[in-house]
C-alpha cells in the first residue's frame, strides 16, 4: 500500500512573514483577485464608496497608511458580506504642492518669474510631476494588501473632472450663492494668493515677533474728556501696541473700547501727557519703563470720550494722496479692543486686519466707493515704492527699518519682542499675513441651519467629533473664498468685460464653444482657455468678455468629487447618479473636519439640501515616538516600507486598526508596539495553525485516509471542549458583525 499523500506540506517553526506576505501578494497578482472579485459581484447590490484623493507630491506616510488601512477593512467587510463595493483611487492633482515643487526647483522666486517663464511652460512642467511618486504609492498600497482599483482612477486635472467641477459652479452661481468681494483674507506672500480661513488653522507655530509700544500725538484741539483738557496746549500722546511694525505705514485709524475707563496721565519726569487704558496701566509701565510715583492724574474718563480725536500719521506719504485730511487718522470705538494685550487702544491697518476693515469701513475712514486702502506690498509681500525707506524690502526685514524710523520721530517707546502662536501657509510653511484682496465667495453662512441638519443624519465614529468639534465649525460657518491668484488649477469658468458689469458663467465645454466659436476644446488649463474670448450679448460695439484669471482653490475640486469623478451631469445620468449618491461610507484624517469632510458637506448641501455621505471614520495623527510632528528632515520616525518588511503588511495593519488613532486621538508610533503584535497575535494564531497543520498531516499518515472536514460533526459531537470552541467561534462571528457594522474597528480585535 503506498504511503498517503498529506493534505498539507509541513510548516516550518521559524515564520519569515515578510516572505509569506510576499508570496500571497504574487499569488493575488497571477489571479488578478481583485478584479476577478469585482467581476464575481458585479451583480450585487452596490455598497458606495468615496476615496479621497491625495497628492503624489510626496511619499505616503503613516497616516495615508492608516486611512488607507480604515478604508480597505470597511470595503473588504461589505464585499465578503455580499455587496459590490467599487473602489475607485483619486489623485489631487492641483494646487500649491504641485506649484511648490515648481517653483523651488526652477528658482522662482516671485509672481514676476512665473509669468516670464510663461504659464503655459509653468502648467506643462506642474502635470509633469504631478505623479511623480505614483509608482511609490502603488507599491506601498499594494503592499500593505490594499485592494483599490488603480486602473481607472480619477484624477482632478483630467478634462472630465474639470468640467463638472464647472457646471457644480456654475448651478451655484445660478441659485445666487457665488459672489465677488473686497475682503481681509488669510493670504500667503509665497503663493501670492488667499487662503481660506479653515485652511488657516491647518499650521499653527510658535514665532518670535516684534512688541513694541509707540506712540501718536493728538493735534491741538479739545481731546472731549472733561473742560479742564480743553485750554490744555500740551500735545497728548496716544500709547499703542502691535506685533506687526510693517502694518504702521498703512495705519489709517485707532481704536478704543467705548465702556473701558480710560487714564489721562501727566509723567512729571519727562514731561509729556499719556493716554492709555486703566486696565493695561500697570503692564504698559512695565513695558515702557514708568515709575508710579513720576505719574499724575489728570483725567478719568470713558473710551467714548475718545471719539473721533483726530491724531497726527506717523507716515505722511499717503496723507494728501489719498485726501486723508478729513476722513482718516481719528479716534474709533468698537468693542473687539480687549482688555487681556496691549494698551487698550488699537493702531488699525484696515488693508491688513478684519476688524481694522470692519470697523474703518463703518465709520467711513476710507472711501467706500473706490474702497482707496493703503496698501504698500506687492504682491510676494515686499514694499512698493511709495515710501523710500523700505522700497523693495520684504515685511519681516522690514520691521527694523521701521523701528528705526519711529526711534529717530521719537516715536517708539519700546521694542521688545513675544513668541505666540502665528499661522504658516500649510503649503509653502512660510508665515500669513492678514490682507484686502478682491475674491470669490460661496455664501456658506447663511446655510449654517442647513449644514447642521444634514450633518445630524450621518454617523461618525467617533461621535464628540461629529457633535463637538465638526458642529462647532459648521455653526459658525463663514462664507468660503474659492478663488485662488494662481496657474496650474482648474480655472473660474466667469468671463467678464473690463468693469465687470456683463459676466457669464460657462457651465459646460460644449457651451464655451457655442458662445466662443471655437472648437474641439480639449484642455481646461489656463494656457489653453485664458486667451477665449466671447462676443458681449450687449453687441458687437461692446467689448469681448475675456475670463477672469483666477483658478478653483483644490478644495472645491476634491469637495466636488462625488459628481467629477463619474463626469456627472455628462457622461452619467441622473437615473446612475443617484445610485451612488450619497456614499454609505468615508474616512480620512481629524484634519478634514475642516476639510474634504467639510467642503463635501457644504457643496452637496447647496446643490441637493443632503448630507453626501451616511457612516464616517475620522482617525486621529500619526506622531513620532516622542509626539512631535513626523519630520524627514528630523528622522524622527521609521520608513513605513522599512517596518513593513521588517515586521510585514499584517502587523503594521493591526497595530495601526487597535490604536487610539482610530478613536480620532493622536497615536505616538512605536516600532516596539509592531512588534509586540507579532508576537501576541501573529506568532500565536501561526503557531496555532501549525499545531492543526500537525495533527492533520499525523491523522492522514497513520489511518492512511484524507482528513475531509465534516460540518454536520460540529452539531453532533458530543465532547465539550468541541463544543466549547464552537460557541466561541460562533460567539466571535456575531461580535465581529455587530461591531464592523458600527464602524468600532477598534472592538474587533480585542475579541480575537
Amino acid at each position: 500500500m503506498t504511503d498517503i499523500v498529506t493534505t498539507f506540506e509541513n510548516i516550518s517553526e521559524n515564520l519569515n512573514i515578510v516572505e509569506e506576505e510576499k508570496k500571497v501578494l504574487e499569488y493575488w497578482k497571477q489571479i488578478d483577485a481583485f478584479k476577478l472579485s469585482n467581476k464575481l459581484a458585479k451583480d450585487r447590490k452596490p455598497y458606495v464608496f468615496y476615496d479621497g484623493p491625495p497628492f503624489a507630491t510626496g511619499l505616503p506616510h503613516y497616516g495615508h497608511l492608516l486611512a488607507g488601512i480604515i478604508k480597505d477593512c470597511v470595503t473588504r467587510y461589505n464585499y465578503q458580506c455580499n455587496y459590490f463595493v467599487e473602489r475607485r483611487f483619486g489623485w489631487d492633482c492641483h494646487g500649491l504642492p504641485v506649484e511648490y515643487e515648481i517653483e523651488k526647483n526652477n528658482s522662482l522666486n516671485k509672481k514676476e518669474d512665473i509669468l516670464k517663464m510663461g504659464i503655459d511652460i509653468y502648467n506643462e512642467k506642474c502635470r509633469s510631476i504631478v505623479l511623480k511618486y505614483s509608482k511609490e504609492w502603488i507599491y506601498t498600497v499594494e503592499r500593505i494588501g490594499r485592494w483599490v482599483d488603480f486602473e481607472n482612477d480619477y484624477k482632478t486635472m483630467d478634462t472630465n473632472f474639470m468640467e463638472s467641477v464647472w457646471w457644480v459652479f456654475a448651478q451655484l452661481y445660478k441659485k445666487k450663492k457665488i459672489y465677488q468681494s473686497l475682503k481681509v483674507m488669510p493670504y500667503s506672500c509665497k503663493c501670492n494668493t488667499p487662503i481660506s480661513n479653515f485652511e488657516l488653522n491647518l499650521n499653527y507655530k510658535d514665532t518670535s515677533d516684534p512688541s513694541i509700544y509707540y506712540k501718536c500725538i493728538t493735534f491741538n484741539k479739545n481731546t472731549n474728556t472733561t473742560e479742564s483738557t480743553t485750554n490744555n496746549s500740551q500735545q497728548n500722546e496716544i500709547l499703542a501696541w502691535t506685533t506687526t511694525p510693517w502694518t504702521l505705514p498703512s495705519n489709517m485709524a485707532l481704536c478704543v473700547n467705548e465702556n473701558f475707563i480710560y487714564l489721562r496721565l501727566k509723567n512729571k519726569k519727562q514731561n509729556r501727557i499719556i493716554i492709555v487704558a486703566e486696565c493695561r496701566l500697570e503692564w504698559v509701565m512695565k513695558e515702557i519703563k514708568i515709575n508710579v510715583e513720576d505719574l499724575i492724574l489728570l483725567n478719568r474718563f470713558k473710551g467714548i470720550y475718545l471719539k473721533d480725536i483726530k491724531y497726527e500719521p506717523l507716515f505722511n506719504n499717503f496723507y494728501k494722496k489719498y485726501n486723508l485730511e478729513e476722513r482718516a487718522y481719528k479716534i474709533m470705538v468698537d468693542d473687539f479692543v480687549t482688555d487681556d494685550a496691549g494698551t487698550g487702544i488699537v493702531h488699525c491697518a484696515p488693508c491688513y486686519g478684519e476688524d481694522d476693515f470692519r470697523v474703518c469701513q463703518k465709520n467711513k475712514i476710507f472711501d467706500q466707493e473706490n474702497m482707496t486702502l493703503i496698501d504698500t506690498l506687492d504682491a510676494n509681500g515686499y514694499f512698493t515704492n511709495d515710501i523710500d525707506e523700505l522700497k523693495n524690502m520684504y515685511i519681516k526685514d522690514a520691521d527694523v527699518e521701521i523701528k528705526k524710523i519711529l526711534k529717530n520721530n521719537n516715536r517708539l517707546l519700546s521694542n521688545n519682542s513675544m513668541v505666540h502662536s502665528y499661522p504658516f501657509c500649510w503649503r509653502s510653511d512660510t508665515p500669513l499675513i492678514y490682507r484686502a484682496i478682491p475674491a470669490w465667495f460661496v455664501k456658506v453662512s447663511d446655510i449654517a441651519d442647513k449644514l447642521i441638519k444634514n450633518n445630524s443624519v450621518t454617523y461618525w465614529v467617533p461621535a464628540h467629533v461629529k457633535e463637538k468639534k465638526f458642529h462647532n465649525w459648521l455653526k459658525d460657518a463663514k462664507d468660503w473664498c474659492i478663488s485662488r491668484n494662481r496657474y496650474w488649477g482648474t480655472p473660474l469658468p466667469i468671463w467678464c468685460d473690463d468693469k465687470m458689469e456683463t459676466c457669464i458663467c460657462i457651465e459646460s465645454i460644449k457651451q464655451l464653444e457655442e458662445l466662443s466659436g471655437v472648437k474641439n476644446i480639449s484642455d481646461l488649463h489656463r494656457h489653453y482657455i485664458d486667451k477665449i474670448e466671447i462676443d458681449n450679448p450687449k453687441g458687437k460695439n461692446f467689448p469681448k468678455l475675456k475670463r477672469i484669471n483666477e483658478v478653483f482653490d483644490c478644495w472645491f475640486e476634491s469637495g466636488s468629487m462625488p459628481f467629477a469623478k463619474i463626469h456627472y451631469p455628462f457622461t452619467t445620468n441622473e437615473e446612475e447618479f443617484q445610485k451612488i449618491f450619497p456614499a454609505q461610507f468615508i474616512a480620512e484624517g481629524l484634519d478634514q473636519t475642516r476639510g474634504w469632510f467639510y467642503t463635501l458637506l457644504v457643496i452637496s448641501t447647496l446643490l441637493f439640501d443632503k448630507a453626501p455621505f451616511e457612516n464616517l471614520i475620522c482617525n486621529g495623527l500619526v506622531l513620532a515616538s516622542d509626539g512631535k510632528k513626523m519630520s524627514k528632515r528630523l528622522k524622527n520616525y521609521p520608513d513605513p516600507v522599512d517596518i513593513l518588511n521588517k515586521y510585514g503588511a499584517d502587523s503594521l495593519r493591526l497595530y495601526l486598526i487597535n490604536s487610539v488613532a482610530v478613536r480620532a486621538e493622536n497615536l505616538k508610533f512605536q516600532e516596539k508596539g509592531v512588534n509586540e503584535i507579532v508576537k501576541t497575535f501573529i506568532l500565536p494564531y501561526y503557531h496555532s495553525f501549525r499545531f492543526f497543520v500537525q495533527e492533520v498531516n499525523r491523522y492522514e499518515t497513520n489511518n492512511k485516509k484524507k482528513f475531509v472536514f465534516n460540518k454536520q460533526y460540529l452539531y453532533d459531537n458530543k465532547n465539550i471542549m468541541d463544543s466549547w470552541i464552537f460557541s466561541y467561534i460562533q460567539n466571535l462571528i456575531s461580535q465581529v458583525h455587530s461591531e464592523m457594522k458600527v464602524y468600532k474597528l477598534y472592538n474587533v480585535l480585542p475579541n480575537f
